[in-house]
């Protein structure tokens, strides 16, 4: 091979100075970068040789990473036993901004059933060894029997030399030159605390002299009882990428009838991306400890897309698709066993007596130690997750219904401050003996169902209303017919038989008898009928869902999705006799005055539909308004 220089690509000369200045605010993260690339290495030598004996033969018995430093001439070499490369591979992959060798190898293997999914992209990351490096040395040989070594190397001012190299076993071998303002990171100790931060979980050893530096135990191949709070606990920051330590942790070593591991956490926050359509979801599916798939949407249910973990099994075939691989027997039982452990575990979460607070010791010089931070509740996953248990009931009612009835928790009419979360087994048990089904609303805010006139009779009566405020609470309501024997119903849909008040007198009524016919007659097709209502108090009138229409919130919703609702649904105006401004709209009425009560009537049909937010005229409705205030002044002056 002839001694060659090159030019670097007008974009990649950029991307050098970027590195150095702009890219990474924290230099350490270069030992990240390369480590990740040599981790990818070594994954695609091991994929390789599941078909491919003929490999080059690595260094030493066990493949690793090895981290050698030299402070006297200011160095650091990482070395690998990875798939090295050829020329051309050094040229394409090092010389082009985004020409990325892990990239081209997935797209080569992208049918195989066990491509893995791997970490770095060969490229961009290995470029930030100049933010440290003067210059960089790359010593490669591929795998592939019959390829020469490669030496590649260069200062990022321009150019890069490609040279035959005199590596003698596959792999590569990077050497990093330190800038004099980097020499502080030749330093053993060092470069392992960096490792230990940020490379510690990868699934190689990475040695440093002859120390192994990082863990590189995959925790969910050991035995649970094996594995402490701290080790799962770190493990989750770098799987879900989050700095909190998890709500709680499932753990599971299954050998029969199907042999996996798996060990999933439920977050203490709720990711940010939790609800984006572009979200990645789904545990990290491992086959014999190869990188399946970073995000097995398959492994779980999408309701459970907040579940954050790995998952490993042997018994999952490797000459699938990977398409296919979410679709195979063994991976529908698997799921459906986390499922089960996930639900079971939460129930326990749910069930498990509150911690009494820790004592705090003050110090020696008297001062007070900070409190411990307080441990997840299960209303705080409630609060975080909650929403996506009901989507699970909504949509899995047949499989998962009765496991997750006794984990759903609801904000209620009881609970003054707001705060306060009770379950279905709760609420029933606090039901007064003359109240025989489960009431709900649903409304856009907590504060929107409180101020709803249906809820008056309820209060009145001390019965207490399930306040659901989730958009999928439209939805879930449909599937939730009952509990323990109690039929769950609307206060808002339909005609309520309520026992009238004892010491109410029809002389304290207006007599609707003749009166809603000719209110109906007036509104004509803005509803669906005029009737007396037994659900209010104080209010003068109100609307009501039809038993199989859709319900005011639903158009809402809908609405604010610009979807189309065909005009809305009409519902039925429920007007409260014993009201002042009804007993005087109705003795307007029987008295012959229907041209002093038409325009009031129509404005009982404005309030109710301002009452429950869903005026879809408002210039109409200004115009009935005005027309009204006329009347009234008129009415004041005497004419």
């Amino acid at each position: 091979m002839t001694a060659q220089t090159h030019g670097f690509k007008a974009e990649v000369q950029q991307l050098l100075s970027l590195m150095i200045h702009s890219v990474y605010s924290d230099r350490e993260v270069f030992l990240r970068e390369l480590l990740s690339n040599a981790a990818d290495a070594l994954d695609k030598v091991r994929f390789i040789g599941l078909t491919d004996s003929e490999l080059v033969s690595a260094s030493t018995d066990e493949p690793g990473v090895r981290v050698a430093v030299d402070a006297e001439a200011g160095t650091i070499t990482i070395d690998d036993d990875g798939i090295g490369m050829t020329e051309e591979e050094v040229v394409g992959n090092l010389g082009t901004i985004a020409k990325s060798g892990t990239r081209a190898f997935l797209e080569q293997v992208k049918d195989a059933a066990d491509a893995p999914k791997l970490i770095g992209q060969f490229g961009l990351g290995f470029y930030s060894a100049f933010m440290v490096a003067e210059r960089v040395t790359v010593e490669t040989r591929s795998a592939h029997s019959g390829s020469p070594a490669v030496r590649w190397e260069s200062a990022g001012e321009g150019t890069y030399d490609v040279a035959e190299g005199e590596r003698e076993h596959r792999g590569t071998s990077i050497t990093l030159h330190l800038r004099e303002d980097s020499k502080d990171f030749a330093d053993a100790e060092k470069l392992s605390s960096i490792i230990r931060k940020h490379s510690n979980f990868l699934p190689w050893p990475i040695t440093v002299g002859e120390e192994q530096a990082n863990s590189g135990k995959a925790l969910w191949m050991e035995p649970p009882a094996t594995v402490s709070e701290e080790e799962a606990n770190a493990f989750y920051k770098t799987v879900a990428v989050d700095w909190k330590d998890p709500a709680f942790k499932v753990h599971m070593s299954v050998d029969s009838p199907i042999q996996y591991r798996a060990l999933l956490f439920v977050p203490a926050q709720r990711p940010y991306d939790l609800f984006y359509p572009d979200m990645k979801k789904g545990p990290r599916l491992y086959v014999r400890r190869v990188l399946i798939d970073e995000h097995a949407e398959g492994m779980l249910p999408d309701w459970l897309r907040f579940v954050r973990g790995v998952v490993d099994s042997e018994d999952i075939p490797l000459n699938v698709s990977r398409e296919m691989i979410q679709k195979t027997a063994v991976v529908q039982k698997i799921r459906k066993q986390l499922t089960k452990r996930i639900l079971k575990q939460l129930s326990r979460f749910a069930n498990r007596p509150p911690e009494e607070p820790e004592e705090i010791e003050a110090s020696e010089e008297g001062d007070e130690a900070l409190p411990p931070a307080p441990k997840p509740t299960y209303t705080d996953v409630w609060n975080n997750f909650g929403v996506l248990l009901k989507e699970g009931y909504y949509h899995d009612k047949a499989d998962w219904g009765d496991a997750l009835l006794p984990l759903l928790r609801f904000n209620a009419l009881s609970h003054d401050d707001g705060t306060g979360l009770l379950s279905l087994a709760e609420y029933v048990e606090a039901m007064p003996e003359d109240q025989e089904d489960i009431w709900f609303i649903t409304a856009e805010s907590r504060q929107a169902a409180l101020a709803s006139p249906h809820l008056e009779a309820f209060r009145k009566r001390g019965w207490d209303v399930l306040l659901l405020t989730d958009t999928v609470d439209e939805w879930f309501v449909q599937g939730l017919e009952g509990f323990e024997g109690k039929t769950v119903k609307s206060v808002a849909r339909g005609e309520l038989s309520l026992d009238e008040d004892e010491e109410a007198e029809d002389a304290d009524k207006a007599d609707l008898e003749a009166f809603t016919p000719w209110v109906e007659g007036v509104l004509g097709d803005s509803v669906a009928g005029v009737r007396g209502s037994s659900r209010l108090t104080d209010s003068a009138c109100v609307l009501v869902d039809d038993e199989q229409g859709m319900s005011a919130n639903m158009e809402r919703i809908l609405r604010s999705a610009n979807q189309d609702v065909y005009g809305g649904a009409k519902r039925v105006l429920e007007v409260n006799p014993k009201h002042p401004l009804i007993k005087s709209l109705a003795s307007l009425h029987e008295a012959g005055q229907t041209e002093v009560a038409e325009p009031m009537v129509r404005m009982l049909l404005d309030d109710a539909l301002l009452l429950e937010g869903t005026v879809r005229d408002a210039q109409a409705m200004g115009r009935r308004l005005q027309d009204l205030l006329l009347l009234a002044a008129k009415s004041a002056a005497g004419n």
